[in-house]
């Protein structure tokens, strides 16, 4: 099962996305676990059967467990996301949803991004519904989302800010772009539930070709009669995919955004490639270039999953003066890949392992888990990756080696937080 796609016509909402993932055969357990990574002993996610204008669905609850719940910042959740034990594919995307919904938000309000409170939904159900959908696609296999259009409703709302017109501007920011209708009255789409389908669908069209595994319905809190309240999701394997003569080694393709510039001051350069890979990128990068009438220059490149491009190029427009980025599809073929936590002097470390046909082929130390380690040991960092490099071998976790057993095993069925491996293609 490796694409999905999601029928928002009647509205989408964060806990409606989950509840269909969950319909669909993702196991909650997953989403609760990634969630309680994030924002431990915060919140209790529970699913029920329900009917909606006489259609079955599975709605999911969230349940805050404490009554004092915090109005986190953008940068908090940030923090908060980088620092959680998650696989990376669900990391890549929280990151990638909630880049996308602290700029839309950012830009309503007039605030730099990071100072975003996240009041009106709560930053608590927020974060559960934003990783609990990422760890339900991990959990489901699904590698390439894409999403019909998207009924955001009419009239006005009461809100935090006041009352507001429907769409409220949150959402409107966050579906420009995408093709959207009223589809009945009252708020149907919110903010979190727009920002999860354009940041992670990778296009915006009608039900693709697919080889159908299997549907889920998820439900809203509202019955309304004559409209089912619920988004359904459609996930199988691409029809074109499987008709494709032989296997590149890149099921999912990869996306190459490029722009060029040439009037960016330089220093400002290193916060523009670290933004990018907080959202998700694979990799980017920059090359010198001399452009007409002998200026010097830039090409920014960006290597990403198709589903992460839109919030990608949120990133690019935002950080540089570039008014145009051009995409173009790739292949690559990446090492299936694992990590493992060894201990090393004054903590532990996430490695990470390359591997391919059961063996072994690359082990590499976490940078930036070590240069923190360094920074409070007060140790060089060089010293902090070598520790790891000896702790990984006394192991066994060296090349030419076989993956151990419990390596192979992904976080979600029961390797716990220690060690897992990865499904999915390599970032």
């Amino acid at each position: 099962m490796r694409a999905a796609w999601i029928d928002a016509g009647a509205g989408v909402a964060g806990d409606m996305l989950l509840g269909a993932l969950t319909d669909a055969g993702a196991p909650l357990d997953a989403a609760q676990a990634a969630v309680e990574a994030v924002i431990p002993a915060t919140v209790r996610l529970t699913a029920e059967q329900v009917t909606r204008a006489g259609l079955r669905a599975t709605r999911v609850r969230v349940e805050p467990l404490r009554a004092d719940q915090p109005h986190r910042t953008w940068q908090t959740i940030r923090e908060l996301l980088d620092a959680a034990s998650l696989a990376e594919p669900v990391r890549s995307r929280a990151l990638a949803v909630f880049t996308r919904l602290a700029a839309a938000e950012a830009r309503v309000h007039g605030v730099p991004a990071d100072e975003v409170h996240f009041h009106e939904v709560g930053a608590w159900d927020s974060i559960a519904d934003v990783v609990g959908v990422c760890a339900a696609l991990h959990a489901l296999g699904i590698e390439r989302v894409t999403a019909g259009p998207v009924a955001v409703g009419s009239g006005r709302v009461r809100t935090a800010h006041g009352e507001l017109p429907v769409p409220v501007p949150a959402v409107a920011e966050l579906a420009a772009g995408w093709r959207v209708f009223a589809g009945g009255a009252g708020e149907l789409a919110t903010p979190t539930g727009v920002a999860l389908v354009t940041a992670l669908a990778a296009a915006c069209e009608d039900l693709p070709p697919l080889r159908l595994h299997t549907t889920g319905v998820g439900a809203g809190s509202r019955d309304t009669p004559g409209r089912p309240n619920v988004v359904r999701v459609l996930a199988g394997a691409p029809a074109d995919r499987e008709e494709a003569p032989h296997d590149t080694g890149d099921p999912g393709g990869a996306l190459l955004l490029e722009a060029n510039v040439d009037d960016l001051d330089p220093r400002v350069w290193p916060g523009v490639l670290a933004a990018l890979l907080e959202a998700g990128a694979s990799d980017a990068w920059l090359t010198p270039i001399l452009m007409k009438k002998g200026r010097p220059a830039h090409t920014l490149s960006v290597l990403a999953r198709p589903d992460l491009a839109a919030a990608l190029r949120v990133v690019v427009f935002r950080e540089t003066s570039t008014l145009g980025v051009r995409e173009h599809r790739v292949h690559k073929t990446a090492l299936a890949r694992g990590w493992a936590q060894v201990e090393v002097d004054g903590g532990s470390l996430p490695v990470k392992i390359g591997h391919q046909d059961g063996v072994i082929v690359q082990v590499t130390p976490e940078f930036d888990p070590a240069a923190r380690l360094a920074a409070r040991s007060g140790l060089p960092a060089r010293t902090v990756l070598a520790s790891a490099e000896h702790a990984a071998a006394a192991r066994g976790l060296v090349p030419g080696a076989p993956v151990p057993p419990d390596l192979r095993r992904t976080q979600d069925e029961g390797a716990g937080p220690a060690i897992w491996a990865a499904r999915w293609p390599a970032p």
